[in-house]
This record gives C-alpha cells, structure tokens and sequence, in this order.
C-alpha cells in the first residue's frame, strides 16, 4: 500500500504595522519614506490642515478637526490639535488602528496639529493593546523658544501613553552639515532620520535575514520600555563592520544621552556576503 504524505499548509501570519504620520511634519515623514520604499508597513497620515492632505502619497488619510479648524490647520495651538483628534475617534479606532500588531506614531513637535493629536492617537492604540512607538523631532533652534517649550511639553504628553519614544533634536543635525547645507536640507535630513528610526526597526521583522527576529522579540523589547536612542552607522573597506558599529554609537544625530542603564537593545546588521 502506497503511503501519500504530504506536508501540512503552514499559515504565515505576519505582524501588521502601521506608520501614522500626524501634522505637517508626520505627513512630509510618511511620504518620504514612501518614496524609500519602506516594506511592509500600512501607511496612515492624519492632519487639521485639508490643503496638506493633497500633497499626501499614504493609502488613508484622515481629516481632522472640520469643525474645529474648518480645514485650515491647528495654528500652532497643541489643544486645538488634540481637541481635532477627539472628533475623529471612531474613525481612528474603528477604521485606522483596528488589527494593527504595531503602531508607529511619528510628528514634529512644536507645532499645533503634531504636538496636540500625537497623543491623543497614541492613546488609543496603546489602550487597544497595540505596541504604540513614538518617533518624533525636537525643533531647530532658530525655530524660536516658545516652539521649543510647545514641543517639550507635548513630548511629556506623549512619553505617558507610549510603549517606546524616539526623540530626535533637528538641532543634533547640524552636526553633520557643513555651510553649503540650507534650511531645506536640514528639514529633508530631519525627514531621513525619521525614516531611518522606523525602517531599522520594521527591517527587522519583514525583511528575511540570517538571523530573524519575529514580533514577539520585538515586543518584549520595546514593550513599555520609556525613552529610546537610535544610532546608525555605514562603512566600506577595511575594518568596516566595526567603523560602522563604532559610528552607530557615537552618531551625532540622537539626543545627548547615554546608553547606560539601557534595559534592552536591538542590532540590526545589513552588509553583502563577504
């Protein structure tokens, strides 16, 4: 008797993240790393202001705040963007959030729209149970003082309802521009570096590698973990495994704080085959 064996279909369930890029800062953040070719992540923008939203490349947008701001943006008054973000809350639980493994929330602080929405969407997707990462940007100094103080406060906010917090100064990035760098390319820099802050992340987890990490790696580490450090590094030539590590950690680009006392630490390594 002949004996047909045949191997059991294996259901790959993949975790679904979600990018949702909030303000004017968030939406330019969103499409740029659209425009990268991020993987594997759903892209959402959220925003006061409806002329913004045009300009967006996500799959869903949401308009917030019609009858607060009438479309024309939060005028750099968090509470008028957090007060558009409460209008919108089914939509964002029910329609935007719903069956997402992993929320990434990224704006700009300082702002009204950003600063304000930030956490009230964060909330929501950490009390949905959901991994919620804030990756957001402090502002330049030539910004002003009041947009700073603006900014710290929202980032306070924000730190309350997240799992893990990114926090990247823009001012950090004229460490690494020289007098040929105008206010564009700081601002497309800043942009990159968020992109940089969600991609090594996601890259981890959707991208096949000699050494995976699955969902349930990446949650026990980022699981209400506080404030996080992000640090990159690119090298070639010789010694270039450990110039890139060595660059990674002395990056100029990340907040003026130290690794030690860190309770966890993710490594992600890309390089050809030799």
């Amino acid at each position: 008797m002949a004996l047909n064996i045949t191997p059991p279909d294996i259901s790959e369930l993949k975790p679904r993240i979600t990018v949702f890029g909030v303000g004017g800062a968030g939406g330019n953040a969103v499409n740029n790393m659209i425009t990268a070719g991020l993987q594997g992540v759903d892209f959402v923008v959220a925003n006061t202001d409806a002329q913004a939203l045009t300009m967006s490349k996500a799959q869903r947008i949401v308009q917030m705040g019609t009858q607060v701001t009438q479309g024309l943006g939060a005028g750099s008054q968090p509470d008028v963007g957090a007060a558009a973000a409460e209008e919108v809350l089914d939509e964002l639980r029910d329609h935007l959030l719903s069956g997402a493994n992993m929320v990434f929330v990224t704006a700009g602080m300082g702002g009204g729209t950003g600063t304000g929405a930030a956490p009230v969407i964060a909330k929501i997707a950490r009390d949905m149970g959901i991994l919620t990462v804030g990756v957001v940007t402090k502002p330049f100094h030539f910004e002003g003082a009041r947009r700073m103080r603006t900014a710290e406060s929202g980032i306070n906010e924000l730190h309350k309802v997240v799992d893990t917090l990114l926090i990247i100064p823009n001012q950090n990035l004229f460490r690494v521009a020289n007098e040929k760098t105008t206010f564009a390319d700081a601002f497309a820099m800043a942009d990159q570096v968020l992109y940089s802050g969600v991609a090594c992340i996601t890259d981890l987890m959707v991208k096949e590698g000699l050494i995976n990490l699955d969902f349930a790696d990446v949650r026990a580490v980022m699981r209400e973990m506080g404030k996080a450090m992000m640090g990159t590094g690119e090298a070639s030539g010789d010694k270039r495994a450990l110039t890139a590590a060595e660059a990674a950690i002395a990056n100029p680009l990340i907040d003026d704080s130290s690794m030690k006392g860190a309770r966890g630490l993710l490594i992600s390594i890309t390089g050809g085959r030799d």
